[in-house]
């Protein structure tokens, strides 16, 4: 019987994928999950299989994240997802907003330049709680405490610690050990970090969680029992905690000793929303991502110059197609960097003109056979476009007394606390046709000390401002700092929602899912093959996390891109850093294929972490 499957894309002018992948691309008709970790994957599976919905079994497994990947994400941090509803594909917004005491004057009166990478001044209102449970009262269909029974279950009996936990951990030992007594109390109760493996317990979060259902025990409802857990947590006793623990002066990235300006008061101002994505068609699918205050509309920027070039160019494994879309990327960045921020939020023109076709046009005709530098935003008439400080590793170095202050990477850790690109993801799809991509992030372990009757740190997603108010992502109280969080929707010809997809990375997050979808929509890769196919990816933007630095003409490539590729690149002006054969990328994707109604997902082998799960 011939499939009913709508026709792949012809890849005659790109790569072949390799014939083998590190695991098939799952396909089935009841549900899919995949995420950074197999035991969120599986908690969500669960939920699936015991009738709870895609937004029920992303909660559930978006609060084990919290408890099996500290290092990169935790309730004091934020969340960006995409969902469908009833109204269309929206934004599950819990980027959380700055304090009201976070101002330009006091930190410059502080003796900073720029607000710190870690520490409790870069602390924004925390969002990710308060968005998940937002999804599970207005989307789900589950109670609370059997969502939250899976991250108590890990959080009070114990999980085996990743590899990455424990070198994160070593990373910071000494911050920890001197400065931050309450985390190294959490995180090194033997005195050492925890080994591969290890198991690894958090009972104050436990008790935390169990607080927040029981704040809801005398409600009628469901809704209003999550409605109790709100106001626990964003005014109630977590945000308390908040409050006096950051009020505390404690070690900050660059080795001050700082109290936080956040308040209860900042916690009870805030709520996460839903909101309406913004759009680019390409091939023949719509594109759907955050609004400007956040860089995902650079992917869509990436999108609209690609779509003029013909195929041969979209290639990310030739040194044509490799060239092209980094020069693309640094030309986009650029853009993210002028214009981008809580400012453009509301600016329906300046968006227009960033996704024209008239705009994408002038800034293809700007990509030569060479390597640029990566420091030229667009024109845009009437408006000036903000430059921040470009500032290299180099340079930060000479003037820093500390120099794993000055180290770079993919994740990275220094002593201090401060860290770049660590984040988590999860992608679920019901038979329904229910579909999440999010990404939630910050509160990292190593991002703030452990407050300890909470088990958790607060976020500091600050560092993505600037102390500049000429800039559209300057520090102001009550806005949100600009995030890197980016998560993908994808709508067929129809306007039916066909895939979800996001990955961790911080500014690489929409480089490499701009590589998933010219192999997917263009080159007819499969999901698997495309994750697996080698990545890459530019620095020659200014850094969104502390100490926001840059690096002109790089790119970094995994050492499978090939040797005549890489020379290829190199002749043509790229810096190029060898990254290793498996060692960037860290996608995660679930789908509905609209003809057939199959369910597939996919995920990133990288870390031996990521794990896709469904029937």
């Amino acid at each position: 019987m011939p499939s009913t499957s709508p026709p792949l894309p012809p890849r005659s002018v790109f790569t072949p994928p390799p014939s083998h992948v590190s695991r098939p691309t799952l396909r089935g008709s009841f549900g899919m999950v995949s995420s950074t970790h197999w035991l969120a994957s599986a908690a969500a599976q669960a939920v699936l299989e015991r009738g709870g919905n895609a937004f029920d079994a992303a909660v559930a497994g978006a609060f084990v994240l919290h408890v099996v990947e500290p290092h990169l994400n935790g309730p004091g941090g934020d969340l960006v997802a995409l969902v469908t509803t009833d109204d269309g594909p929206r934004v599950l917004m819990g980027q959380g907003v700055a304090p009201a005491a976070a101002t330009i004057e006091h930190y410059r009166a502080a003796g900073l330049e720029l607000v710190p990478g870690a520490g409790a001044l870069a602390a924004v209102a925390p969002g990710a709680v308060d968005a998940w449970l937002l999804l599970l009262a207005e989307r789900g269909t589950w109670e609370l405490a059997d969502v939250l029974a899976f991250a108590v279950h890990y959080a009070r009996l114990g999980h085996p610690a990743v590899a990455r936990v424990g070198t994160t951990v070593a990373a910071v030992a000494e911050l920890f050990t001197r400065h931050w007594p309450t985390s190294a109390a959490q995180w090194m109760p033997t005195g050492r970090p925890p080994g591969d493996g290890e198991v690894i317990r958090n009972e104050a979060y436990a008790r935390t969680l169990d607080r927040l259902v029981e704040a809801g025990a005398g409600a009628q409802t469901r809704e209003e029992r999550i409605a109790a857990a709100r106001r626990a947590f964003g005014s109630g006793f977590v945000a308390a905690a908040v409050e006096a623990f950051a009020a505390v002066p404690h070690r900050h990235s660059g080795g001050g000793e700082h109290a936080g300006v956040i308040t209860a008061a900042d916690m009870a101002a805030f709520r996460a929303s839903l909101e309406e994505p913004c759009s680019v068609t390409f091939r023949g699918h719509t594109v759907l991502k955050t609004g400007p205050w956040g860089q995902g509309p650079m992917l869509l920027q990436a999108l609209a110059v690609l779509d003029g070039f013909d195929d041969a160019r979209l290639d990310p494994s030739t040194e044509l197609g490799a060239h092209t879309i980094l020069e693309t990327l640094k030309l986009v960045l650029a853009d993210r960097d002028a214009w981008y921020g809580e400012a453009a939020a509301g600016d329906d023109a300046l968006l227009a003109r960033l996704l024209s076709p008239e705009y994408a046009a002038a800034r293809r005709a700007l990509i030569t056979d060479h390597a640029s530098a990566g420091d030229e935003p667009g024109a845009i008439p009437g408006r000036t476009p903000h430059r921040p400080p470009r500032v290299t590793p180099e340079e930060f170095a000479a003037t820093n007394p500390d120099p794993d202050e000055a180290s770079a990477g993919e994740p990275t850790v220094a002593r201090f606390g401060r860290t770049r690109g660590d984040t988590c993801h999860l992608d679920v799809v019901d038979r329904d046709g229910n579909m999440i991509a999010a990404t939630p992030s910050g509160g990292w372990l190593q991002s703030s000390p452990t407050i300890p009757e909470l088990g958790f740190c607060l976020g500091t997603r600050l560092q993505m401002t600037w102390l500049d108010e000429s800039s559209p992502a300057a520090l102001r109280p009550g806005v949100r700092p600009r995030t890197t969080l980016t998560p993908t929707m994808l709508l067929d010809a129809s306007g039916r929602p066909t895939a979800v997809l996001g990955s961790p990375g911080g500014d690489q997050q929409d480089q490499w899912q701009l590589l998933y979808l010219l192999r997917t929509l263009v080159g007819g890769y499969s999901p698997q093959q495309a994750i697996d196919a080698p990545m890459l990816h530019t620095t020659a933007m200014v850094g969104s996390f502390w100490p926001r630095t840059v690096e002109p003409y790089a790119a970094v490539v995994e050492d499978r891109l090939g040797e005549d590729v890489i020379a290829g690149l190199e002749r043509r002006g790229h810096r190029v850093t060898r990254a290793g054969d498996w060692s960037l990328g860290r996608l995660c994707v679930a789908g509905r294929e609209p003809e057939t109604g199959v369910l597939y997902a996919a995920a990133n082998p990288r870390g031996a972490q990521g794990y896709a799960a469904g029937r």
